[in-house]
């Protein structure tokens, strides 16, 4: 036997589906979670605001559509976490090891965050918009920056060995006290971007010459 359903009826179960997951999300304000193991209990898929994540772990965790906002994560071990629409709005990441992430799987709706001496190799931002971003004392060797907006950002003191720059917006951005970079003038937009005489090698490379001090 036949039976027929609507589109209507199929929109409407669609529609209530996704407003009993709404009303069912967890929400967490102005908390503080401290040493918690996340690997092996997942953290709730929920929106976090004004929250602190101190010395926790989140290594291959998987972290998909949960927001945070205004929070700051301190000390914490987030190596390989997946971020499939992850939603960080003004959150900070200090001193925290966060190896090969994927963060242009994030949510690119509101996206800001900043980094202090964090540990960022061979994580990927392809193509995120993070115009003003921070990033201090960190290394980010072999990390992916291609077509990505750094616009008036700032790398102070980071390591940036093997970092790529492929038609990258890079204006205005800050790169005097930073080493290690290789950048393509031709590929990447430059104007007005800072960088220091003694790493302005980095600039040239392409070109195989020699620069005498």
């Amino acid at each position: 036997m036949h039976i027929f359903v609507s589109p209507f009826s199929l929109k409407l179960e669609g529609f209530l589906l996704y407003w009993k997951l709404t009303m069912q999300a967890e929400y967490h304000q102005d908390k503080t979670f401290v040493k918690a193991n996340y690997t092996d209990s997942p953290l709730s898929r929920a929106e976090y605001e004004d929250c602190r994540f101190v010395d926790c772990d989140f290594s291959n965790s998987d972290l998909a559509g949960t927001r945070f906002v205004n929070c700051e994560f301190q000390s914490c071990n987030l190596t390989l976490a997946k971020l499939t629409k992850t939603n960080f709005t003004d959150v900070q990441f200090k001193g925290c090891k966060m190896l090969g992430l994927h963060f242009e799987h994030c949510s690119d709706f509101g996206f800001s965050v900043s980094f202090d001496n964090c540990m960022l190799d061979h994580s990927c931002f392809y193509k995120l918009k993070m115009k003003k971003t921070t990033f201090k004392d960190c290394k980010l060797q072999e990390v992916d920056f291609s077509e990505a907006d750094l616009s008036n950002s700032n790398f102070d003191t980071c390591n940036l060995q093997q970092a790529t720059f492929d038609n990258t917006i890079l204006e205005k951005v800050d790169f005097r006290t930073s080493y290690n970079y290789t950048i393509d003038p031709e590929r990447n937009r430059l104007k007005k971007a800072k960088f220091s005489v003694n790493e302005v090698r980095g600039l040239l490379s392409k070109y195989d010459i020699l620069i005498s001090d």
